[in-house]
């Protein structure tokens, strides 16, 4: 009817990513279609990071980067730099590999990007395979929101507004947005609330077997 509202959930978290078309008519919330990638999230753009450090250390120390302590440093390391670079346009970064050796590099937000690319690219394939499922094109998209930390990355936010033609609603805080959901579910759910309905569809495919065989 006039009163449907389309709207698409990018969700990027830390570990897994997925994209939800929902209608949205009077209170019933109805998922026509998802679609996503349950090995790409922010963990995967930190990678970016670790490996390119990983192979300069290599290059210019003749070390690799062994130590479960050094890794997990470095791991920590460049989700900070991930992060700075979402407000700050470089980061800096420094690692003690003892003896007296030391390495510092500036990242730059640029740089960062280029590493990601093609993660995020993979994420907006997924939009358009989950548009293509719901049988609609960006253009009937009333609104995006976005979803998970990893949704804050300022590229991320760029692709999805260009593919979508529109601007991401980001009033929601990202972190928050899946356990407000949650809760409003175990409202309706407690028979709390009366005046809202969620229709899913599940990513996995499901069987009836007979007893028997």
């Amino acid at each position: 009817g006039q009163k449907d509202r389309k709207i698409a959930v990018y969700d990027l978290g830390g570990g897994t990513f997925d994209v939800s078309i929902l209608r949205l008519s009077g209170d019933v919330f109805e998922v026509i279609s998802t679609h996503g990638d349950t090995h790409l999230g922010g963990d995967d753009f930190d990678r970016q990071i670790v490996v390119l450090v990983q192979r300069e250390v290599a290059d210019k120390f003749g070390i690799d980067i062994d130590s479960p302590a050094t890794k997990q440093a470095l791991r920590l390391f460049a989700e900070e730099v991930k992060v700075r670079l979402s407000t700050d346009q470089s980061a800096n970064l420094e690692l003690d590999l003892g003896s007296g050796r030391v390495y510092r590099r500036t990242v730059t937000r640029a740089e960062f990007e280029a590493l990601i690319e093609p993660l995020v690219a993979r994420t907006i394939d997924s939009c358009r395979q989950a548009l293509a499922d719901a049988r609609c094109s960006p253009a009937d998209i009333q609104q995006v929101v976005l979803v998970g930390g990893s949704s804050r990355i300022p590229l991320v936010r760029q692709r999805v507004e260009s593919h979508f033609n529109r601007k991401p609603y980001t009033a929601l805080n990202p972190d928050e947005v899946v356990a407000l959901g949650a809760a409003v579910q175990a409202q309706i759910l407690a028979g709390q609330r009366r005046d809202g309905l969620l229709l899913d569809v599940t990513p996995l495919s499901l069987g009836i077997e007979t007893m028997g065989g």
